[in-house]
């Protein structure tokens, strides 16, 4: 389980643990969530937000916005397929931070790579499931990410988004096949940038 000795190291001062949800679906923006944890009102069960079901997860998120200090920040479907997903990942990541009410001493980011910003970090493998700033911000991008994707899925119905929030499952693809790609879809994952080729082909001749 996470726990909170790395935000203990830093003597008080405020310590954010940035994570992102996003990288991976074909569809929908890249969120990312820096979260400052109050060190006397740390909600029980934090976790890596994979390692939560849906009901315990909404349950700590709801906490988390009672007793925590939390920036959100999100990368759009443009910028990913202008910037490429890293790039759009360290911007929305840097977003989240600046969404922040307090400037923090420290930022801990899970991965392996942290932005080129301002503030002294350090990037930590596996941080979702090792420290609790970390794990609380994985929450918060998954629950923010999430909610998203169902406002999507009720404007262009036909993919699914509620239940696959953009990841490329067999129902997924089959819908974009059928459909085409919309306008959340990114272009420059290769799925859908075979999707449009196939569509394009398909059209008649003017």
């Amino acid at each position: 389980m996470p726990d909170f000795r790395m935000e203990a190291r830093h003597g008080g001062q405020p310590v954010a643990g940035v994570d992102e949800a996003g990288r991976g679906p074909l569809a929908g923006p890249v969120v990312a969530a820096a979260v400052i944890l109050d060190p006397g009102c740390i909600p029980d069960g934090l976790d890596d937000s994979k390692a939560l079901t849906p009901n315990r997860r909404a349950a700590l998120h709801t906490r988390l916005i009672d007793c925590a200090r939390i920036g959100v920040g999100v990368a759009s479907v443009e910028e990913i397929d202008d910037l490429n997903i890293l790039w759009a990942t360290m911007l929305a990541m840097t977003r989240a931070v600046e969404a922040l009410e307090i400037e923090p001493a420290m930022v801990l980011v899970d991965g392996n790579r942290c932005p080129g910003w301002r503030w002294a970090s350090e990037a930590v493998v596996g941080g979702d499931a090792r420290c609790l700033s970390i794990a609380a911000a994985s929450i918060v991008a998954k629950e923010t990410r999430d909610a998203m994707m169902r406002e999507y899925d009720a404007l262009y119905p036909g993919y699914g988004w509620a239940s696959n929030k953009g990841y490329g499952g067999a129902a997924h693809r089959e819908a974009l096949a059928r459909l085409g790609p919309s306008p959340i879809h990114r272009r420059s994952f290769a799925p859908v940038r075979e999707a449009q080729m196939v569509l394009e082909l398909a059209m008649p001749a003017e």
